[in-house]
């Protein structure tokens, strides 16, 4: 252990990648990461995997050193572009699509049922999927689409799929679940509107208020799932940088991102603002929270430029009344408890 290496701002997620490739290996590829398909191969599953973003590279470097790499998403069109891609640089990489959409509780069941048809266990859980700065809409559930997709969604596809990574446990190895957070879960000094959770109001709605929300609900979530799973499951949170990727680009984000001076008015990234990430450097943390076995003893962490950041949560987002309140309600509007 002591002769793993340190990682910092610059790592990228091929760098870590390398680094825990025995890991990756020795797993068999059964880490997970989201819908998984009925094929024999152990897979490594992930969603949110479109070109230019963190999840897409998160794939590419594990698909190295995985058996099987599903990628996940709600666009067949994109999807695609994405596996042809890490082809292109991993032709040997074994690469599977599946569309998953995390607004729809109905999708979300159908690929779980289609997942835990599979004998492998699952070995890690990666919350990568997540809407940013949308316009107000309710989902077919009656979610606002946000929180539906960077919470509500992934807490309950994390639910379905519970008795698949309990089942990769052994005396030496925890299985874990990752969410992929942001240091804006600390925008706000309230953390979670539970009242827009429950009853979302177009009237109160605040775009880049909701997402803090979301970012702050995943790291609660991982807390208390920790906690929860009493040793069971390991759960990680992660702030993955400042990162130009393709949430920067859409047409809901642009406005509100300008009005904050995160961009310039011409779009480009405020390098006045602090530094920015590239992305194989923005996909590093989630490499590191799936596979580092230094966080072995440390359940519930959040993590920034790949190392333990604890100290980095706001208040409201680490409170463990807040995070037991959030799981109770959360299971409320999934209609379904964990069990473990």
């Amino acid at each position: 252990m002591s002769t793993l290496p340190s990682f910092s701002f610059t790592t990228t997620a091929e760098e870590v990648a390398t680094t825990f490739s025995d890991e990756i290996k020795g797993k068999n590829g059964t880490l997970t990461v989201i819908v998984l398909l009925p094929y024999q191969l152990p897979p490594v599953l992930i969603t949110g995997t479109s070109i230019d973003g963190i999840g897409f590279e998160t794939a590419r470097v594990i698909a190295k050193y995985a058996k099987l790499v599903v990628i996940t998403g709600y666009n067949e069109e994109r999807l695609k572009l994405s596996e042809d891609a890490i082809k292109k640089d991993v032709p040997n990489a074994n690469i599977h699509c599946l569309i998953l959409d995390l607004t729809s509780f109905a999708s979300i069941r159908k690929a779980a049922e289609i997942v835990n048809t599979n004998p492998e266990p699952l070995h890690v859980l990666i919350n990568n999927a997540a809407a940013s700065f949308a316009e107000f809409r309710l989902t077919e559930d009656g979610l606002e689409t946000q929180l539906a997709t960077d919470h509500i969604g992934p807490f309950l596809f994390t639910k379905l799929l519970s008795p698949k990574v309990l089942a990769a446990a052994t005396p030496t190895y925890t299985p874990r679940v990752v969410f992929v957070s942001s240091e804006a879960h600390g925008f706000f000094g309230t953390g979670v509107d539970f009242e827009a959770l429950t009853n979302p109001d177009p009237e109160k709605y605040v775009k880049l208020n909701a997402y803090s929300q979301a970012k702050s609900a995943n790291i609660l979530t991982a807390i208390e799932l920790s906690k929860r799973s009493k040793g069971k499951i390991n759960a990680y949170s992660l702030h993955p940088g400042g990162i130009y990727t393709n949430i920067y680009e859409k047409e809901d984000s642009i406005p509100v991102l300008q009005a904050l001076g995160v961009l310039l008015p011409d779009g480009k990234p405020n390098t006045a603002r602090g530094q920015w990430k590239t992305i194989p450097q923005g996909a590093a943390t989630t490499v590191a929270a799936a596979f580092d076995p230094r966080l072995n003893d440390k359940p519930g962490a959040y993590l920034n430029n790949c190392v333990v950041a604890n100290e980095k949560v706001a208040a409201h987002s680490s409170d463990p009344v807040i995070a037991e309140k959030l799981w109770t309600v959360s299971e409320k509007l999934i209609g379904e408890a964990f069990t473990f």
